[in-house]
């Protein structure tokens, strides 16, 4: 599977741990930054080509990471067509794709040890989207407001 990376300073060093893992696993990885450890740099200068790569290259996967992973989750999801999901544990890493078919994953790379965030991501690239009724529905409701800006 693709993989589209993309990071800021404060995650730098866990997101060179993630590429090197995932590309163990045989993952086609690409990388969208930060390329070099700059304190000042801003994370959506990276999220966002990386959430951009998701939505241009269908049945690619995203994960982006920086210091809580908040700023990153919504900067991802600034880009149509990216439901984003903040993961911390297990269950929400496979809930992201099970029930929310999420495209992206936004790790916190000061939340968990380097280990601990390549084993979340490994989950989320294991689930699927069950494309139960109910989930379907919720999502369509999603794609349905951000294309015209009402539930109507």
């Amino acid at each position: 599977m693709r993989v589209h990376i993309g990071t800021d300073h404060a995650a730098f060093d866990t997101k060179q741990i993630l590429v090197a893992a995932l590309r163990q696993d045989g993952h086609e990885v690409q990388d969208h930054g930060a390329h070099s450890l700059d304190a000042s740099d801003d994370y959506p200068d990276f999220i966002i080509p990386a959430a951009e790569a998701v939505v241009a290259d269908p049945g690619s996967l995203g994960i982006v990471l920086g210091g809580s992973g908040n700023g990153e989750a919504i900067a991802a999801n600034k880009v149509k067509g990216v439901r984003a999901a903040l993961i911390h544990n297990r269950d929400t890493a496979r809930l992201a794709r099970e029930h929310n078919d999420a495209n992206v994953a936004s790790i916190g790379a000061r939340m968990h040890p380097p280990q601990e965030c390549v084993d979340l991501a490994r989950e989320f690239l294991a689930a699927e989207f069950t494309g139960e009724a109910r989930h379907q529905r919720r999502i369509d409701l999603l794609t349905s407001y951000e294309a015209t800006g009402s539930l109507d």
